[in-house]
């Protein structure tokens, strides 16, 4: 028996799902037996749409990086502003020039930190549905998968390098993680 029967459905058949590497097309099912590959049409339909939601994935994950960009910057302006009012505070009340050293803090606002929580949660239902895809060991679906993410990169996730010249920090970047469940 190539299958395993998980009931009967629509067409009659059974779905076939191995815990094997599989090449099934006809009588596949993905996820729910609502999801069975009737003809070729629904399994083209089927990869285009897996190499579409793990490029949705990585939209969402770069979407999550800009966004924390943009409120890191945005602190940063607020830093630079708050900075300039107390070096000229000082500087009208102190006759010295000594040079203060302060840390500012910055927390997100609530409003903020929901939004930076639904991109997350977003991301990673997304990975989370294309790694239940991948667990049916289709290889065609897989091979999508892997379309899929490259051509999630390459549209999504152009790298941008900005150096600033006047930065004393000798800080380097590690490599980013390639899943989302574990970075």
């Amino acid at each position: 028996m190539h299958g395993m029967d998980m009931g009967s459905s629509s067409s009659g058949n059974e779905c076939k799902i191995s815990m094997l590497f599989n090449w099934y097309t006809i009588d596949a099912c993905f996820l729910s037996e609502g999801w069975q590959i009737q003809n070729n049409g629904m399994f083209a339909a089927t990869c285009i749409g897996v190499i579409l939601l793990v490029m949705l994935v990585e939209a969402f994950r770069r979407m999550g990086k800009e966004y924390d960009n943009f409120l890191t910057r945005q602190f940063e302006r607020q830093a630079v502003a708050q900075k300039a009012a107390f070096v000229t505070h000082v500087d009208k009340t102190s006759s010295s020039s000594t040079s203060t050293r302060g840390v500012i803090r910055f927390r997100v606002t609530p409003v903020q930190q929901l939004a930076r929580a639904l991109i997350h949660a977003l991301t990673f239902g997304g990975a989370y549905i294309v790694m239940l895809l991948a667990m049916y060991f289709n290889v065609y679906v897989i091979i999508c998968i892997f379309i899929g993410a490259g051509l999630g990169k390459f549209l999504c996730d152009w790298m941008v390098v900005q150096i600033d010249l006047d930065s004393t920090h000798d800080e380097a970047k590690g490599i980013e993680e390639t899943t989302v469940c574990c970075g």
